[in-house]
């Protein structure tokens, strides 16, 4: 059961303007990064449906945030199906996130009061996902479309809250096209977590990056 209200997660989002989005089937280094990006600042954060089993290393690590992150909101990611969405709710899933929007997974969501922020790619699936009940819309994949597409998207629809994902690197330029845009907020992988950097375990410089990438972001807002 999520611990966290939806009012709270979307607020956090919007506050914070960050998630990462993050998977690795090792429990032991998927709570070092969890750790990292708390300390950096982070407070809404994605684990990823990418691996088998994955489901068991979600279940530890929203025990471990509970238990040692006060205030750190875990969600999860690359949910396609409702039946998955489910299940993660169970394991206790603060949001749920997809690379596409399944008009299905909708009330599974809505059911429980939990934020589901579906992966769209065009106008028309942002007008459906609202329709559905979705507060935070999913631009993706963000590399492909562009500030350009959150812009204009905004024009005609300004009630329009937006988490683009794919692509988004922690520099200011990068992170200025977006939030000049018009974001809520930014979903960031590969870029906040360099594969070197996770393969000798330097959980500082994880640190470090979300708190620079945080304190661009609130640069870029002001």
């Amino acid at each position: 059961m999520a611990k966290y209200s939806k009012l709270e997660v979307l607020k956090t989002m919007k506050e914070t303007g960050m998630v990462p989005v993050f998977y690795n089937a090792d429990i032991e280094i998927s709570k070092q990064v969890l750790k990292a990006c708390y300390e950096g600042g982070v407070r809404a954060f994605e684990f990823t449906n990418r691996g088998d089993f994955a489901q068991e290393v979600f279940g530890e690590l929203v025990r471990f945030a509970t238990k040692e992150l006060p205030g750190m909101i875990v969600g999860v990611g690359s949910v396609v199906d409702p039946a998955t969405a489910a299940l993660y709710i169970q394991l206790g899933a603060n949001f749920v996130v997809g690379p596409l929007f399944n008009p299905a997974i909708a009330p599974v969501c809505n059911r429980r009061l939990i934020p589901y922020c579906p992966g769209c790619g065009t106008v028309s699936e942002v007008g459906a996902a609202q329709e559905a009940g979705c507060d935070i819309c999913k631009v993706f994949p963000g590399d492909v479309l562009g500030p350009a597409f959150v812009k204009g998207l905004r024009a005609p629809m300004p009630w329009s809250q937006i988490m683009v994902t794919g692509g988004v690197k922690p520099t200011k330029e990068n992170l200025e096209g977006w939030f000049k845009a018009g974001v809520t907020c930014v979903g960031m992988g590969s870029n906040l977590f360099p594969k070197d950097v996770i393969a000798a375990g330097e959980w500082q410089k994880i640190t470090e990056l979300c708190r620079n990438a945080l304190e661009i972001i609130g640069e870029v807002r002001r």
